[in-house]
């Protein structure tokens, strides 16, 4: 019996460290780009222009998205730059004929044959099949994607036709920012995980040579996607599996993240919208974990990097499952102090996230030119807890949508919270 305690004892300190070490190295990528000052001009977007060389094809997925699609398209068509240079497609599907009546009547009102509209009726119904099939009729030096609620800058083509030729780059990943932070509880730290991994992770990531992509706002010359085949239409985060890809194909890449440029976005409007997000992006990175193309990346701390975010849903799944059992420990169990003492690690990192979250929304506010005030902060100290919760659902959620081998797209709907 004495054994088997001490066997129960062992794996609960493990258990405790992993978590521990875990929690050290999310911060280590949350604070990654504030360590040294020189780190600083990672992030930054040039400001003089180069003249307007590059051609650029936007394409724009939609999927019951009549809300929020034409002042959409509107901003996007207003970027400044040449007309002549860039292709807009709009990518429906026939069974949303909403959506395609919103995505005409637009295109009609612009009278522009550069942008287009391009609607689909087979299958799969996803969005990196409807990619693919605009890949196929994009004439641009330079394919993007938008979102179907997104602001881009104005200039954010001028940035990346400046970055692209003087940087001879392939690929640029932009930023993208959630806005609306005070919607809902939740949003708060939605709104600081945008804000973290697009400003800092992202950079640790390229600076390793292993890239996880973001969605949208991300460009990429159009020969090199049309030799990696387009889009992966089986995974649920096809913009991650191309990140992979990318790195595999040793493409050169370039990451800004700039307050003052980024694509703004909108958090989940509710906690079910928020929770089916997050089943799709870990559903989708479990995926690409059991894809196994990250194992033919060159550098050893290339291929560990990879398995840690890959395999973070499980982890995350497997820990929202040890929250019974803990409270068990904490009730039913006398552990020796120095375990009790140890296990506490965990909690003393989570309590030192909560101080940098705080610090963080300050910087987003700042940044953005909005007030700071302590009803905010106080909401998002109590919110900390109950978001993890969420994030755990998420995970487990989609863990179990794996195993039953359920791959449908369940879409996030938009309403335009951040353009209120």
């Amino acid at each position: 019996m004495s054994i088997l305690i001490t066997i129960l004892e062992g794996v609960y300190l493990l258990i405790a460290f992993i978590m521990a070490i875990q929690a050290i190295f999310n911060i280590r990528l949350r604070l990654f780009i504030w360590e040294t000052p020189e780190h600083a001009w990672l992030n930054s977007a040039p400001t003089v222009y180069l003249d307007p060389c590059l051609t650029f094809t936007i394409l724009l997925p939609a999927r019951h998205e009549e809300e929020v699609l034409r002042e959409t398209m509107q901003k996007i068509y207003d970027l400044n730059y040449p007309k002549d240079l860039l292709q807009i497609i709009v990518i429906c599907r026939e069974d949303d004929p909403n959506t395609i009546a919103e995505a005409q009547a637009k295109i009609d009102e612009l009278g522009d044959p550069n942008v287009q509209l391009l609607v689909f009726n087979d299958k799969p119904i996803n969005k990196p099949h409807g990619l693919n099939l605009a890949l196929q009729v994009a004439r641009g030096d330079v394919v993007t994607i938008f979102d179907a609620e997104d602001e881009p800058h104005p200039d954010i083509l001028n940035i990346i036709n400046t970055t692209m030729l003087t940087d001879d780059v392939d690929v640029v990943q932009s930023g993208v920012q959630l806005m609306n932070h005070n919607t809902k509880w939740f949003c708060f730290l939605n709104v600081l995980e945008y804000f973290f991994w697009f400003k800092s992770s992202l950079h640790f990531f390229a600076n390793v040579g292993m890239t996880p992509l973001g969605g949208n706002t991300v460009f990429v010359r159009r020969e090199l996607m049309e030799t990696l085949g387009g889009w992966d239409e089986t995974c649920l985060t096809e913009d991650a599996d191309l990140g992979i890809r990318l790195a595999l194909s040793h493409a050169r890449m370039r990451v800004i993240y700039d307050d003052e440029f980024v694509t703004r976005e909108e958090t989940p409007h509710t906690i079910e919208q928020f929770i089916k997000q997050r089943t799709r992006w870990n559903q989708g990175f479990i995926q690409i974990l059991f894809k196994g193309e990250w194992l033919k990346l060159e550098r050893p701390y290339q291929r560990l990097l990879a398995f840690y975010v890959l395999v973070l849903p499980e982890v995350q799944a497997f820990f929202t499952l040890l929250i019974p059992v803990s409270l068990l420990t904490f009730f039913f169990i006398k552990l020796p102090l120095w375990i009790s003492l140890l296990t506490f690690l965990p909690l003393y990192i989570f309590i030192m996230g909560i101080f940098i979250d705080q610090a963080g929304l300050y910087e987003f506010l700042k940044a953005h030119g909005r007030s700071w005030s302590i009803r905010e902060a106080a909401i998002m100290l109590f919110a900390s807890v109950p978001y993890q919760f969420l994030l755990g659902l998420g995970a487990l959620r989609a863990v179990s949508r794996f195993l039953q081998g359920a791959t449908n797209w369940e879409k996030t709907a938009h309403i335009g919270q951040h353009r209120q």
